[in-house]
């Protein structure tokens, strides 16, 4: 009987291989590149044309490649970085399976130059896509390797016609490259593209030069709203750089996270990102960011994919619960004078450390020793308070530069002594970062003067965080109230669904959820949180199992909590067109000052924005 099985061809297996690795001429870039910073190459020249299409040249300076291992590093699982398990298990290179020159070749022109030190003179290989002997000949090199690459999928037209355009290539060739580039600080980079220089990137070894990297790679505007990070736990470590909720995007374009130095794309660290940005993004917008995660290599698995984009971590949860505790810590200690990357004034973000009184909601509750009743002047527009505050004149002149002491004198005898304005009481003639009020417009924003200019705030969005926070602290203080049902909730789910319940008992009694096993694929909820009560319950049991499942942790209990928070505070936060007079939109600014993520609402609009006096001088034209 004849045999149905038989080996392939060598070519055929490098085509097949090639087409795991070769993607575009992007993909031959990153394998390159890969190669070079294993190499412990300091410079990296990257010239192409057409996109990559035409011809793709590397050069380093790294180790080289000596003339006895020159033809061997073109075949298939030839390698220098791995040579037991207990290498691949802890596996620190970016390349190791030892197929990407192979699969490079097999589609291909390629010529494949080195030199190492010691060599009397540098050897070049050249392979053109055959299943051929490659020929050795000596060659003019540096210290370093050289690898030309022309004419990608000159002999297998069907994968070329998948190809875009030059620009479309070239835009993903240079990802890469960014990519690449913020992953080694320590390496200098250079793109040209049809002769002409893209980008050269200097060795940046402080933060400072880090920083300007950054900007290269990311755009000055991000650098200048973004926030330094920089977290510690046992055996993992957490820095970079976050953007304020006030620089979101549209597209999740601007997002770059690092693992051991390789730059991934991984669904447990995206998921741990948006948790701490839920609460001051708007509705459809994503964060920016650029971060770097350490840990020990034996902890995460960096061959679960062939492109090796994504990870598998030992402890997940541990580490999701780490990404997102930095990142929500960060984002909330960040007040009005905070400094960032470029020294913006606009801020956005902070969360919570009040108490508040129940008949807070029905009054506008500004600072937590002093309480302004917003509902009486609100609600009586013929008040003493509304009468003090004529359209804006009258009492503009009480908060003229020359006044601004007297108005903190007036604040102080309010608050006391002990008013937590940012942390610490004022001294004599400091003004604080947001300022004392001019005047309100419209019923609807408040004018505050500055030392660096004129801030404008949105005064309910502004109280409707406050409220918020409030809220929300006091609902951490007391726990989570729970409400046993009347008539238990009987759910049909599957046998991994029930386990899990099983697994993760102590979790949902402490969400508020008493939920137990009837039968192989059958749960009983007994018990819910008092807030949710209402809410359709078994779908959020089912979403909450599926987080568990999938991240190790869910915050959506927490999340449903949070939205019913957010909406009895905006009903309970001052309304627009209420007058206030100065003392009242003072008192709104100090609590700003002092609460957490105050830079946006509880739907993730601004509160505040700043006008300095340069940018108001270039409004007139003023020294032109």
């Amino acid at each position: 009987m004849t045999s149905k099985i038989h080996q392939l061809t060598p070519r055929l297996a490098n085509q097949i291989a090639a087409g795991e690795v070769v993607e575009r001429p992007a993909s031959v870039i990153k394998e390159l590149l890969e190669n070079c910073l294993d190499a412990q190459a300091t410079k990296v020249e990257v010239d192409v044309e057409q996109g990559g299409v035409k011809l793709m040249r590397v050069r380093d300076n790294g180790t080289g490649i000596g003339e006895q291992d020159l033809a061997l590093a073109l075949s298939r699982h030839a390698t220098s970085k791995i040579a037991s398990l207990e290498d691949l298990e802890s596996v620190q290179s970016l390349g190791f399976r030892g197929e990407a020159l192979a699969s490079v070749s097999s589609v291909s022109r390629l010529t494949l130059t080195s030199n190492t030190q010691g060599q009397e003179s540098a050897w070049q290989v050249i392979t053109q896509g055959r299943d051929m002997e490659a020929q050795l000949q000596p060659a003019a090199h540096p210290i370093g390797t050289s690898v030309e690459v022309r004419d990608l999928f000159f002999n297998t037209p069907a994968r070329r016609k998948f190809l875009r355009t030059e620009k479309t290539e070239f835009g993903h060739l240079e990802e890469v490259i960014k990519r690449l580039a913020l992953s080694r600080f320590d390496v200098a980079f250079s793109l040209k593209h049809n002769q002409k220089v893209i980008h050269n990137l200097r060795p940046a070894d402080t933060q400072t030069a880090q920083e300007k990297r950054v900007a290269s790679v990311c755009g000055p505007a991000f650098m200048q709203q973004a926030l330094h990070i920089e977290m510690e736990a046992p055996g993992l470590r957490l820095w970079g750089w976050v953007g304020l909720p006030t620089f979101s995007r549209s597209q999740m374009d601007l997002q770059y996270f690092f693992v051991n130095g390789r730059v991934v794309k991984d669904k447990l660290v995206g998921h741990a990102v948006r948790q701490a940005y839920r609460d001051v993004l708007y509705h459809g917008r994503h964060p920016a960011f650029v971060l770097y995660l350490e840990l020990d290599p034996s902890n995460v698995d960096v061959n679960v994919h062939p492109t090796k984009n994504e990870v598998r971590f030992r402890d997940g949860r541990l580490v999701h619960d780490f990404i997102f505790r930095s990142l929500h810590k960060t984002l909330a200690q960040v007040r009005p004078e905070t400094p960032t990357g470029g020294g913006i004034e606009q801020l956005g973000v902070m969360q919570d450390q009040f108490q508040v009184q129940p008949q807070g909601l029905e009054a506008g509750v500004f600072s937590g020793q002093t309480q302004v009743d917003l509902g009486q002047v609100a609600g009586n527009p013929t008040s003493s308070s509304t009468q003090q505050m004529p359209w804006l004149g009258g009492s503009l002149g009480q908060s003229s530069p020359f006044q601004m002491q007297e108005q903190a004198k007036v604040y102080g005898h309010l608050h006391g002594d002990s008013a937590p304005l940012m942390g610490s009481t004022l001294e004599a003639g400091q003004v604080p970062p947001l300022g004392y009020a001019v005047a309100q417009l419209h019923g609807i924003y408040i004018i505050s003067e500055n030392a660096k200019g004129l801030v404008l705030v949105d005064m309910h969005a502004a109280h409707e965080r406050i409220v918020y926070e409030k809220m929300k602290t006091s609902w951490a203080e007391q726990g989570i109230k729970a409400q046993p049902l009347l008539v238990p909730i009987a759910m049909a789910v599957s046998s991994r669904e029930a386990d899990q319940v099983e697994v993760e008992k102590e979790l949902f009694n402490e969400l508020g959820f008493v939920i137990d096993r009837s039968g192989t694929e059958s749960l009983v909820v007994r018990q819910v949180p008092s807030l949710l009560q209402h809410a359709n319950v078994e779908q959020l049991v089912r979403d909450v199992l599926a987080d568990v499942v999938t991240y190790g942790s869910s915050d959506r209990i927490r999340a449903a909590h949070n939205e019913l928070l957010g909406t009895m505070a905006c009903h309970g936060a001052v309304r627009a067109n209420r007058r206030l007079n100065h003392v009242e939109m003072n008192a709104l600014l100090r609590d700003m000052e002092i609460t957490e993520r105050s830079g946006q609402c509880n739907h993730g609009r601004p509160t505040w924005t700043q006008l300095s006096l340069s940018e108001l001088d270039k409004l007139f034209m003023r020294g032109q």
